[in-house]
Order: structure tokens, then C-alpha cells, then sequence
């Protein structure tokens, strides 16, 4: 069985949900970046030692937040050793509005992972797309590059949308059956 971290910082809660949810359905590990934007010593062993490597940021202002890319760019070490290359990356974002720059924030956490020379698993579904769609489908915000949340901005953690939690379900099966090709 392959060996996945999920990497994350959430400002308000909502992300860390995704973050949990993510990694309870498929056993991966669970760092959380603090307020400071650290994680702690152990936490770089385990990300060095894991297969796959899950980014999981909210969108604040069209990008990730200050706490993730100071942990980004406390990540030039393993990269000035390659110490990440060739590993399976994956990422997700949360905002309150149902675009708020997603898309930019994915492609920061995918950039990431390339200066790595990591290889970069998209989210591989459909989107809901048809009239009769509802915020309780599978990847009902029509993500592509990785998974994309949506939790209005007064929302408890408890009123992620279902659909979405799915989704970041279906997401972590996807990593998870990526990663183990890989491997074999």
C-alpha cells in the first residue's frame, strides 16, 4: 500500500474538513501548516518518506494565503535536493464564492509540485454539468485540475456542500489507485 500525505492550511476550518475528509478515505497522513505557516520537524520526514504528496490550500484574495506559500517556499530545501522528484502530487482548494479564483490557487499548488519535478494527478471526473445537476453531485463545480470546494462564507464546517465532499472522496481513491500503478 502506498504511503500518502495530505499537506494543508486552513484559515477558518472549512479547508481542514476537506483535509480530513480526504485523508480518512484513504489512511494518508494529515499535516497541518499553522498559523505561523510551519509544520513541524517530523512532518518534512514524513512528506520526504511519502509516494504522494496532497497540497490542499483555501483561495484568499485569487491565491493560496501567506501560511502556505511560506511553507512553499520553505520547501526549496527538498527541492534544491531533489528530494521530492518523480513523487505523485495532487491539490485542492476551498473559497466561498463558487469561482473565487479556484483555478489559480490549483495551478499555484500544480507549479509547485512541478518545481519538484513531481508528477501531477488531475481530478479525473466529469463535471455535473446538466440542468438537472445540484450542488450534492460528484464534482458539481467542474473541476479538472484538481478538486475544487466551495463553502459560503457563512457556513459552518458542518455545511460543506455534499457534493463536494464526495468529490474530494472520489479525489483521494484517484491519488490513492495513481500512486499504487506507479509504484508497481
Amino acid at each position: 500500500m502506498s504511503n500518502i500525505s495530505v499537506v494543508y492550511f486552513s484559515g477558518y476550518g472549512h479547508t481542514k474538513v476537506i483535509a480530513q475528509t480526504f485523508a480518512q478515505e484513504i489512511s494518508a497522513n494529515l499535516i497541518e501548516i499553522d498559523a505561523n505557516g510551519d509544520i513541524q520537524e517530523q512532518d518534512w520526514a514524513t512528506l520526504d518518506q511519502s509516494d504522494a504528496i496532497v497540497f490542499g490550500a483555501p483561495t484568499y484574495m485569487g491565491t493560496a494565503p501567506w501560511q502556505f506559500k511560506k511553507f512553499a517556499d520553505a520547501t526549496s530545501k527538498k527541492w534544491f535536493t531533489s528530494e521530492w522528484q518523480d513523487k505523485i502530487f495532487g491539490g485542492f482548494t476551498n473559497s466561498a464564492s463558487l469561482n473565487g479564483d479556484k483555478q489559480v490557487t490549483l495551478i499555484q499548488l500544480q507549479t509547485l509540485a512541478s518545481q519538484h519535478g513531481g508528477i501531477w494527478v488531475s481530478l479525473g471526473l466529469l463535471p455535473a454539468n446538466s440542468k438537472s445537476a445540484t450542488r450534492e453531485d460528484v464534482n458539481n463545480l467542474g473541476g479538472s485540475v484538481g478538486l475544487l470546494v466551495q463553502t459560503p462564507s457563512d457556513a459552518s464546517v458542518d455545511e460543506i456542500p455534499v457534493g463536494d465532499l464526495k468529490t474530494a472522496k472520489a479525489y483521494a481513491q484517484r491519488i490513492a489507485k495513481i500512486t499504487n500503478k506507479f509504484l508497481a
